[in-house]
């Protein structure tokens, strides 16, 4: 099973759920491997040094597996390996432009480590590039957070097309797996009513898991852990185990 955590706006928590629903499923005895395709590298970063980064999803695309036991790295959390990014990949599309395979690269290179996992997980770009697109070619399965916002809505029409051209040929099996409402902060009005638009939009395609603000979740990173090793009895490892199994239900 192979999840991109696709939306291209920024700052709708795609990493913090891939760095934690990665983790769920780790925690759950699972062989996971996160692979990093932001340039920004923030699910790296909150996973090993940046110092000791030497290979890269870069590399991944460029040059393939040749040297995978460089390129995969181990975490602190038994199960969940990373391909981290590094700014690197921003030239990344640049170079695949007018290649033929351009949006197969990455589907192609996974296809050595799918038999090595149970789960892939892939932490997208906010930007609906080429890097997102080969996220959602090699993906089984895409996942949608949405910030429970005033402007949650905003440029999904254009996300939603994306996905459907995508099913239309490079990758007809691919499924929205669901749609995550995060950064929810329920004391407010305008995030209930907001919620209750998303709800409208997309009906049973929401997930009952709803990711709340949480200080914890937003702490983690910089010390290089998960919520649930950062903050076991916190509300974000709560949900996001919630979410884990919501997933597993749904596949």
């Amino acid at each position: 099973m192979v999840i991109a955590i696709a939306n291209q706006k920024g700052g709708v928590g795609k990493t913090t759920t891939a760095i934690n629903l990665a983790a769920a499923f780790a925690r759950r005895g699972q062989r996971v491997l996160l692979l990093d395709l932001d340039p920004q590298a923030n699910s790296s970063i909150s996973f090993l040094d940046p110092d000791t980064i030497e290979f890269s999803a870069y590399d991944l695309l460029m040059d393939g597996l040749g040297g995978s036991n460089q390129i995969i790295y181990k975490t602190s959390l038994s199960g969940l390996d990373i391909i981290p990014a590094r700014i690197s990949l921003a030239k990344i599309e640049a170079k695949l432009v007018g290649d033929f395979d351009a949006p197969f690269r990455l589907k192609d290179r996974l296809e050595p480590l799918r038999a090595l996992y149970d789960m892939l997980i892939i932490d997208t770009p906010p930007t609906l590039g080429l890097i997102t697109v080969n996220a959602l070619v090699a993906a089984t399965h895409v996942l949608i957070p949405i910030q429970s916002s005033f402007f949650a809505l905003e440029g999904t029409d254009d996300l939603l097309e994306t996905i459907e051209k995508v099913k239309t040929r490079p990758n007809p099996n691919l499924q929205v797996l669901g749609v995550l409402v995060t950064l929810h902060d329920k004391r407010t009005t305008l995030a209930r009513e907001v919620y209750e638009r998303i709800r409208a939009v997309f009906g049973p395609k929401m997930f009952e898991t709803v990711i709340t603000k949480s200080v914890r979740l937003e702490e983690s990173p910089a010390y290089k852990e998960s919520i649930f090793t950062f903050a076991p009895n916190s509300s974000g490892a709560s949900e996001y185990a919630k979410l884990c199994e919501e997933v597993i239900s749904r596949v």
